[in-house]
């Protein structure tokens, strides 16, 4: 690893204190896009005046969101506390997209705790004025190994409407190739064969997606720290399944700063938020590191290499890091 692995951001304050003076995020802040194109606000996603500061006078066609459900977001699992601030954000979201257009959350399943908070956050939304459209899981290549379960090796990503949008069906192809033969029908009087009625010698994506490979500190894409990363392809397959050109793309847990940096290479406008400045500034520093240098993400290295270098404050508190992993080891 180069330049310092980062631990796990957002559940290290100590290290959160150290990063936030390269930080050019304090909270109720907002990055324009001198090119006109993105924006990334420190504000509150479940604040209905930020985030209508943020969006101003437009909407949006897409949404896609990463929300915490974990212990970092809550030092207790409630449930109920995680589905009433989700009621928030999600009314936010339904309020700045426009008629016709199409909401993607990101959601975790317990198994030790009932498969929380999907359960309850699934009723909540059957309430909410969205339309369920699908349940789609991700296939992570590396699970969470057990001798006495199940290896958890999927994402649950949930898929919702506002109205009835449009849906880009040539744009859900995988790469997977059409091997499978054997599926017989009738069509205009004539038997056909699986193979021959699609438009692709590829099978398009369903609501189970095993084709995408999990972020690693191998990949170019790769941000060392951001524990939720998730990949560029899958995003991708969302934006251009769900949105067009110009539109614009919100994502109120920027994270990583993944959407942002799909809607840039696809040619779509994102505005974006997180409440840390610290994940407000990687997402920064990811989109101008994929316009300066064309990279997507940092392999082995991370977003702060250089403020590590010279600061000797993080460096030190970095090295004990490093040092007491070692010893547990």
């Amino acid at each position: 690893m180069q330049n310092f692995p980062l631990p796990r951001i957002d559940s290290d304050e100590e290290l959160q204190k150290l990063l936030i003076p390269y930080c050019r995020f304090r909270k109720g802040d907002v990055w324009t896009d001198p090119t006109g194109k993105h924006k990334i606000g420190c504000l509150d996603a479940g604040d209905s005046s930020e985030i209508s500061y943020l969006m101003g006078s437009e909407l949006a066609s897409l949404a896609v969101h990463d929300p915490p459900y974990n212990f970092v977001a809550f030092e207790e699992m409630d449930e109920k506390k995680f589905v009433e601030w989700s009621k928030l954000w999600v009314n936010n979201s339904y309020n700045s997209l426009m008629q016709n257009s199409s909401l993607y959350i990101w959601l975790g399943a317990d198994q030790k705790n009932h498969f929380q908070p999907l359960p309850d956050f699934m009723l909540m939304m059957k309430t909410s004025d969205f339309n369920s459209r699908s349940f789609i899981t991700m296939r992570n290549q590396r699970g969470y190994g057990t001798q006495k379960n199940w290896m958890s090796v999927r994402q649950e990503l949930l898929y919702y409407t506002k109205d009835n949008p449009a849906f880009n069906v040539d744009a859900e192809y995988t790469d997977i190739p059409k091997i499978l033969k054997g599926y017989y029908k009738f069509v205009g009087g004539k038997e056909t064969e699986n193979t021959e009625r699609g438009k692709s010698e590829f099978i398009r994506a369903g609501n189970v997606w095993v084709d995408i490979q999990q972020v690693f500190y191998r990949m170019e894409e790769n941000v060392n720290g951001c524990y939720a990363q998730k990949p560029l392809k899958a995003i991708e397959r969302i934006i251009n399944a769900s949105s067009n050109r110009q539109d614009i793309v919100i994502d109120f847990f920027a994270h990583s700063g993944t959407t942002l940096l799909s809607s840039e290479i696809n040619n779509r406008r994102c505005f974006t938020t997180d409440l840390s400045p610290v994940f407000c500034e990687i997402s920064l520093r990811r989109l101008e590191n994929y316009r300066n240098l064309g990279k997507t993400g940092w392999q082995n290295s991370n977003p702060f290499a250089e403020e590590i270098l010279t600061d000797k404050k993080l460096k030190k508190y970095l090295n004990s890091i490093l040092d007491l992993n070692s010893n547990n080891q």
